[in-house]
């Protein structure tokens, strides 16, 4: 990547473009359902149409986005999702809409696997994902308000993020385009982390499974078993945006503070006691408490867990595949609610929800603790990574000032790409750790060299 990143704006903005549509799933269903005559469950599968072309999408640029450069798959993101949703807001048959989703989908993928990469190449992976969040839920939260004002039958959502779409499109001038090499190491390197990517990547889908199961029977809770009106239900789904908003804003504030792992284990505990709340809520003030706190807390897990899986590869490959599972378990999760519901009811299906998404915290935060560096105590001086400044001050009594404080977090030791040619002419003593030459001889005596 290059030494010197660009601004974050230009990213937030492509990401905004590229998750809105999964942002609006709800209206997009419920307005195919009412103004289309597609049955719920028809409706339901051409949501999940778009968000699995968008999943695709994010698991075809995976690792290929450095190689084409950003600027180029934004565009063509950017302009398959303006002619899909355009298509599908201008079509009046089903199966024009259900290309146009299609189509629209795979460009929002594309857009968002790009914003992915770029947000793991910033310093600050997780200001940036939470920037990009707060984006996202404000223009879903303001067209979630304007839009039912607006009548336009099934066209509206669709019109709304091709303009979204397009008003992006300038940002666009301000991401990198493809040139030469920018990086040492190589395109081809395989994926760094394959275990802890593997088990997060898996997390994550089955964690949005979870939460889009809930979201998507959300509102049959509230009119069904609770007996609220449809104006009710939808006030209570506009508080819980805000409290979206500032959960967003307060992850964004608390930043690396607590590290990944707090954030995330305790943020998934939350949110799955208030699964339960809401799913067997027979009360307006049951089921609006469980709606507000689950999705004041969604948000911020979902930034840390996207800053962590932009934190296992500078690259941002594993930032686009754990989002392309994430998009996977989203597309999936009203199919699963929906099945759970009607065959056990609200309350047993949140019991269940609730014990998956407990079940699925603990190997994402044994990934958080695992990769996010431990706490540097006397000795201890990981294999790979570290500090090796720690051990040499340690051990020669020099350089007091380059010891880390009891508790600062591991430092990492950048990778040098050394040629074959070189590297067969060099002897392993050409490889020193820094520090001032000429000492008491023993502070160059501790030589390493990168061994893989």
């Amino acid at each position: 990547m290059s030494p010197r990143p660009r601004a974050a704006w230009p990213l937030v903005a492509v990401f905004t473009a590229g998750y809105l549509a999964a942002y609006l799933l709800p209206t997009i269903v419920g307005r195919l359902s009412t103004y289309l005559g597609l049955g719920s469950a028809q409706a339901g599968l051409v949501g999940s149409a778009l968000l699995l072309s968008s999943a695709s999408a994010g698991f075809t640029l995976a690792g290929r986005v450095e190689r084409y450069g950003a600027r180029r798959p934004a565009r063509i993101g950017l302009v398959l999702a303006i002619l899909g949703y355009g298509c599908a807001a201008s079509a009046g048959s089903v199966p024009l809409v259900v290309l146009g989703v299609v189509i629209g989908g795979f460009g929002s993928g594309t857009a968002t696997a790009v914003a992915a990469a770029g947000i793991a190449a910033q310093s600050d992976p997780h200001r940036t994902s939470s920037l990009g969040l707060l984006s996202v839920s404000a223009t879903a939260g303001a067209l979630y308000l304007t839009i039912p004002h607006l009548g336009g039958g099934h066209r509206l959502p669709f019109a709304a993020i091709a303009l979204v779409a397009l008003l992006v499109w300038p940002a666009t001038s301000r991401l990198g385009a493809p040139g030469p090499v920018e990086s040492a190491v190589p395109v081809s390197g395989r994926l760094p982390h394959r275990r802890s990517g593997l088990v997060l990547a898996g997390g994550m889908l089955v964690w949005s499974m979870a939460q889009n199961a809930l979201w998507g029977v959300s509102s049959r809770i509230g009119v069904v078993q609770v007996g609220l009106s449809e104006v009710t239900v939808g006030a209570v789904f506009a508080a819980a945006l805000g409290a979206g908003l500032l959960g967003v804003m307060g992850a964004g504030l608390l930043g690396a503070r607590l590290g990944r792992a707090v954030p995330i284990g305790l943020g998934t505990m939350i949110i799955a006691g208030s699964i339960v709340l809401s799913s067997s809520a027979g009360s307006l003030g049951s089921f609006a408490t469980g709606e507000i706190m689950w999705n004041a807390f969604y948000p911020v897990v979902l930034s840390y867990l996207i800053g962590l899986a932009a934190s296992l590869d500078v690259r941002g490959r594993w930032a686009v595949l754990a989002g392309s599972a994430s998009s996977v378990g989203v597309a999936c999760g009203p199919v699963l609610g929906s099945v759970l519901s009607e065959a056990a009811g609200y309350a047993v299906m949140g019991l269940i929800l609730g014990a998956v998404t407990l079940l699925v915290a603990a190997p994402v935060t044994a990934v958080a603790l695992h990769t996010g560096g431990r706490p540097l105590v006397p000795g201890s001086v990981r294999r790979r990574g570290g500090a090796p400044a720690a051990l040499l001050a340690a051990i020669t009594g020099s350089l007091p000032g380059a010891v880390p404080k009891l508790g600062s977090p591991e430092q990492a030791v950048t990778e040098l790409a050394v040629p074959a040619l070189r590297r067969r002419r060099l002897g392993r003593n050409a490889f020193r750790t820094a520090g001032p030459a000429g000492g008491s001889g023993q502070s160059n005596a501790y030589a390493s060299t990168s061994e893989r």
